[in-house]
């Protein structure tokens, strides 16, 4: 079989190549704590002249002193006299941090560890891991790990279909009577699936409520623009007739502007940051872009109730009250990808307020046939070991997005299982800590591209609709979402300029039905004013699901690659009792909501947050956003107001830094519930860092 083939018929998705073919070193630390160790990764496809160093604490200060010599940040020497030694020797030119520094987040990057990382960049002719092992065995250094490519699996000459001209003359209504006048509605199975898709030549037929059950999950919630998710992918059409009122815009910030107007590190980032050009400039039109994030995006977000195009599963209600898009553009074009922008986007998302990160991407699954393609990763521990700063950056992530305050402390990484065919999924999404997304078609029985089962006993794995053109033979059966019009093939007869729509399939597909569902879920419990800490509505997430395994018996018919060879596709048998207990249950919107509705999962009340504002600013904090609706504020005071000065407008409160200092604060609201709050006061924003 063709690799190259394989994706680009089925996954349409961005799977980096593996990094588990590697010349791993592991050596004792010539000091700092005992039994630490330094281990030195340097797998094909690593970047020449570039590696990764992170360092030990102990030398933190004298970093920090060096880099304040210089504006940008990019320094060529560390000030570390033995390190420096060995970028002498390697004709080094560049010697920066990893993460660039945002004053509001800085204290947080630092406690954990993340200021520690840098890239050193030196000429390319020198030997990777002669360099490596160099750095390795000096006593600051606590980790060297190269620099790697990352690539598109797939052929980008496969496109998207179009669908066909004739729109359904259906109207979907939920339940309790509302009405969603996309037009393209109807067509989207994956969210209210009524049997109707039938099967060609020997496919199976569509059977009716294989679905996320958008229909009655739609009564309770619809989205809410408080809530956003990081699509990590190929650039989000931010202009595309059905996304352009859900995307994020980050405040003050002018798209493509070589300024950075709020200090996080990244200038011009309105709607997310295009880590491959290094500007905020996101792209979609290149010939070798393929709408792939624009599609995944649509699938979570695309504006319900506009009269246009296909619905999002937290899109709103046409009152600009869906969740929002974050664009981390991570492929643009035929440019080649890296573990550095990788890391980069997923620490900008945690910073600027995202609390989903949708990945459709990942590795090679480790149990993928040989001959196929190049296994990846076989176990939780073999990744962690082999993608140090990949699984240190996902952490603060899963830790550190959201808020203590707000609907959620933490954030939620939800991966594609892969698309070989193979009985384990691929790495990181197979890991027990995030989110592994598996596939089915219309008909309730998994799509034979999707992987399945993790090491973790399945404990993490969760399945949605993702398309099956090969085992029902129906283009219908595949996902219909927002495309460019540029990536469609033959373009698209229903394009309203640039906004086009196109059906895909794989477990990029399947993927952000979940994070859509997920988004809807965090709206509701916005809505009923509740908080959950990640792990919790992780947890809650994974268990709001119908079984699905009493699909799973006997055997399925599919015709391998139907997609790019139609009637040739060469007809296969799928042994479905291999899947029972390895695809997680079938995620249910409805029963999502229902237990938020309760008490479970760790569920708090949301509360007044604490405040952090410096002296001679102001920060505003929405009580509505904490207080039931209708009300209001009945009173507020605080303990020292030399420190702060509170007023409250409506229900803002405002609270404004007069002097350094620490002081607690109330207000009481008009249910007499006191709520209570502290406000630290600083000299400066981001004082001490430079």
């Amino acid at each position: 079989m063709n690799k190259r083939y394989l994706f680009s018929a089925l996954a349409v998705t961005a799977f980096f190549f593996s990094c588990s073919d590697t010349d791993n070193f592991v050596s004792e630390s010539a000091g700092g704590d005992s039994g630490s160790k330094v281990i030195v990764n340097i797998p094909d496809g690593a970047v020449k002249g570039e590696l990764f160093v992170k360092f030990k604490p102990e030398v933190e200060e004298i970093l920090d002193n060096a880099g304040k010599l210089t504006k940008s940040g990019v320094m060529t020497r560390s000030s570390i006299p033995s390190v420096d030694e060995v970028l002498d020797i390697a004709d080094a030119y560049s010697f920066e941090r990893v993460f660039p520094v945002d004053t509001r987040r800085e204290e947080l990057t630092r406690k954990n560890g993340l200021h520690l990382w840098y890239l050193v960049r030196f000429d390319e002719n020198m030997d990777l891991k002669k360099v490596a092992e160099d750095l390795s065995n000096l006593a600051e250094v606590a980790v060297v790990e190269s620099n790697r490519e990352i690539k598109r699996a797939y052929s980008t000459s496969v496109r998207a279909k179009a669908p066909s001209s004739e729109v359904s003359k259906s109207t979907v209504l939920t339940k309790d009577g509302a009405i969603f006048n996309d037009t393209r509605l109807a067509d989207q199975w994956g969210y209210i699936n009524d049997g109707s898709i039938q099967g060609t030549g020997g496919g199976a037929n569509a059977i009716a409520g294989y679905d996320v059950n958008c229909a009655e999950a739609w009564q309770k919630c619809k989205g809410d623009p408080s809530i956003i998710v990081a699509v990590m992918d190929e650039g989000v059409m931010y202009n595309h007739k059905d996304l352009a009122a859900n995307m994020w815009r980050n405040p003050g910030e002018e798209f493509g502007s070589d300024v950075d107007a709020d200090g996080n590190g990244y200038a011009g980032d309105l709607y997310g940051y295009n880590f491959v050009k290094n500007n905020g400039l996101i792209t979609y039109s290149d010939i070798n872009d393929m709408g792939h994030g624009t599609h995944v995006a649509g699938t979570i977000a695309a504006v319900n109730n506009n009269g246009i195009g296909v619905c999002g599963i937290a899109g709103g209600s046409g009152n600009d009250d869906g969740v929002k898009i974050m664009s981390l553009q991570i492929f643009a074009g035929n440019a080649s990808s890296t573990m550095l922008l990788e890391a980069q986007a997923i620490k900008y998302a945690a910073d600027n307020g995202a609390v989903i990160l949708q990945c459709s991407w990942g590795y090679n699954s480790g149990r993928a046939n040989p001959n196929n393609y190049t296994p990846g990763f076989v176990s939780d521990e073999e990744w962690a070991e082999n993608c140090v700063l990949e699984k240190e950056v996902m952490e603060y992530f899963l830790h550190n997005a959201g808020d203590p305050n707000g609907v959620i402390e933490g954030g939620l990484i939800i991966f594609a299982a892969g698309n070989e065919y193979a009985p384990m999924a691929a790495y990181p999404g197979a890991y027990k800590d995030f989110v592994c997304v598996a596939s089915i078609g219309p008909d309730g029985t998994p799509a034979p591209y999707s992987n399945y089962s993790t090491p973790s006993g399945s404990a993490n794995m969760i399945t949605a609709p993702g398309g099956d053109g090969e085992g029902t033979k129906n283009q219908k059966a595949l996902i219909l979402s927002t495309m460019p019009t540029s990536a469609i093939e033959g373009g698209d007869v229903i394009a309203d300029g640039l906004s086009g729509y196109g059906y895909m399939e794989g477990t990029s597909m399947a993927c952000p039905h979940i994070s859509g569902v997920a988004a809807l879920g965090l709206s509701y419990a916005a809505q009923l004013r509740k908080h959950y800490r990640a792990e919790d509505f992780r947890q809650m997430l994974l268990e709001s699901v119908r079984p699905i395994d009493q699909n799973f018996k006997n055997s399925k018919s599919y015709w391998y690659g139907w997609s790019s060879f139609g009637p040739s596709a060469v007809h296969m048998t799928l042994n479905l009792s291999d899947y029972i207990g390895k695809m997680g249950g079938l995620t249910d919107a409805s029963i999502l909501l229902q237990n938020i509705e309760g008490n479970g999962y760790g569920s708090q009340p949301m509360r007044v947050p604490n405040v952090s504002v410096s002296v001679g600013q102001e920060t505003v904090v929405d009580l509505g956003r904490i207080f039931a609706d209708g009300v209001t504020v009945k009173d507020f005071d605080i303990a020292d107001s030399n420190v702060a000065a509170v007023s409250v407008d409506g229900n803002l409160l405002k609270v404004k830094g007069t002097r350094a200092g620490i002081t607690n604060a109330t207000v009481t609201s008009s249910d007499d519930k006191v709520h209570s709050y502290v406000i630290t006061v600083r000299d400066s924003a981001g004082e001490n860092w430079m």
